[in-house]
Formats: C-alpha cells, structure tokens, sequence
C-alpha cells in the first residue's frame, strides 16, 4: 500500500493560490487533519479525488474533505464511489454518503423522533402545480429546494401567494429532480444558523453562520459570515443524539440546526459527506477526526 489515508479534495482547490483567501483557508484546514493523521502515525495524502491516474487500490482509506465539485458532477461521482470503495475503506463510508446525499434522509430521522423543520417532498415528476402544493400546506413563507444539492443551488424563498411565479423553474426541474418544501424559519434572520461538529460521537466546536443584509442565505457563497459560538449543553446534547440516531457509522457529522418558528431545536441538516469542519476554530478536533480514523483502520 502506498498510502494510510488520502485526503480527498477537488481539481481546482488541488494547488494552492496564495493570492486566494479562498484557497489558503482550505489548504490551511486540509493541512491541519494530513498532520493530525501524520501524528497518528499513518502515511498521508492530498488527492482529487476524480484523479484519472490514481490506483485507488494503493491506500487503505480515504477520507472526504474538500470534494465540493461532487454535486456538479453527480454523474461522474456516483461511479467512482461505487468503484472507489471496493478497494478503498471511505470515510464516511459509501453507504452513508448515498445516504446522506438524497434529503429523504431528514425524513427517516423525524421517523425517530429527531425534531427536523418540517418538509412535504414532491416526486419527481409530480404533476401538480407548486401554488396547489404551497396551498395544501398552509405554510405562507416557504423554501423550495432540490432533495439532492449543495451550496444553496436552486434554494427559492417565497411567499405562498407568489407560488405561480415560480412555476417555470418549479416544472423544469420536477421533470429532473424531487424537491422539498419547507416552511421558512423566522429565526434564521435574527439568529443565524449552528453547526455543531460531532466527531467520533461526541462535539467538539461550533460555530454561528448570519447571512448578510438582506438575504436569508448563511453560506460564504452568498455572503454569509461564520462566527466561533460556545453551544449550550441542550444543543449539544440535541446534536449527538442527531447523530446517533443515523443508522451508520459515523465518524464525523456537521449538524445544522436553529430553534424552528415554535423555539424548537430542529435539524436543518446533517452534512456528512464533505462538509466544512472550522477545523481553523479548533484545531485539536483534527486530532479527534484522526485518532477515530486510526482506530477504525486497528479495528
């Protein structure tokens, strides 16, 4: 084997542009979990993880880091993981990645008593207009988004009564995708989204994500801004048992939550494919990721 681990990253964030803020903030995350899993003792590396001239066969394990261009190439990612873990140990695993890809997986943590916001799917290929659908709920301020996406791709914010001006995206894109309906969380505004990091089961950081003026979007793709936050103790414990509640291992989850429009802790999401850790916020939680790594490969 020539590798232990191999940090899975994309093309264009592979090299690192010092003159980017961007980039040195990826390289400086990805730097931190490489050494922390040198410490463990292991050899490590950096790869994309679509590279076309890698024997995935030579390294034990990978573990998905900065592969952000994956729901853009769905169709190319789905093959390689399929192939990729027949040889490789992924981590998380390739039964949790499919899993957590497709947002139905909010639906089967409400089914266990997980509080999620809540969410009326629409099939793809539903034949019913989206101001019928909108009506059926009662909800007056919501949020359409695809069951599979990332980075808020296709989110719409709308008021019930503007349903019919959504129509033409609303069609093109159930004859492609299901999507999801949600009832916009008020709080969101005021407070900002969490994410708390659970790793091997238990937190280690958070942070609070505000968007910017004027938008309900909390990613730095839209101009969000991500603050250190110190979670209270019913957080955190809402959050392993979030966690827990998945029917897979999990070595390390980002759970996004806020308090819904009833005060409720709910789930916003859990990312646990490739989602961006603040490992800069706390760099001991890449010892935590590592260790848990190594003794999953002892096992």
């Amino acid at each position: 084997m020539q590798y232990d681990v191999i940090v899975l990253t994309d093309h264009e964030l592979l090299a690192l542009n010092d003159a980017d803020w961007y980039s040195r903030q990826v390289h400086t995350e990805d730097g931190l979990v490489l050494q922390a899993l040198a410490k463990q003792g292991l050899k490590v590396g950096r790869k994309d993880w679509a590279d076309p001239d890698f024997d995935w066969a030579d390294c034990r394990s990978a573990v998905f880091r900065t592969t952000w261009d994956y729901y853009h190439r769905f169709t190319e990612f789905a093959p390689w993981l399929a192939r990729a873990s027949e040889t490789t140990r992924l981590f998380n695993e390739a039964a949790l990645v499919r899993w957590n890809i497709d947002k139905h997986y909010l639906g089967a943590l409400a089914e266990k008593d997980v509080n999620i916001v809540p969410t009326v799917y629409i099939e793809r290929g539903d034949a019913r207009s989206l101001a019928h659908i909108v009506a059926e709920t009662g909800w007056q301020d919501v949020i359409l988004k695809p069951v599979v996406s990332g980075a808020a791709r296709h989110t719409y914010r709308f008021a019930a009564t503007d349903s019919e001006q959504h129509e033409c995206v609303f069609g093109e894109l159930i004859e492609q995708e299901a999507l999801m309906l949600q009832p916009f969380q008020r709080n969101i505004l005021a407070s900002g989204e969490l994410s708390l990091m659970i790793i091997d089961g238990k937190y280690t950081h958070a942070i609070r994500k505000t968007a910017k003026a004027g938008d309900f979007r909390v990613q730095d793709d839209h101009g969000g801004t991500v603050h250190q936050y110190d979670a209270s103790a019913d957080e955190v414990l809402f959050a392993e048992a979030a966690v827990a509640a998945v029917p897979f291992d999990v070595l390390y989850a980002r759970v996004d939550l806020i308090r819904d429009n009833d005060g409720q802790l709910a789930i916003m999401e859990l990312e646990m494919i490739e989602p961006e850790l603040f490992f800069r916020f706390n760099p001991a939680a890449a010892d935590t990721l590592a260790a848990g790594l190594a003794r999953r490969l002892r096992a």
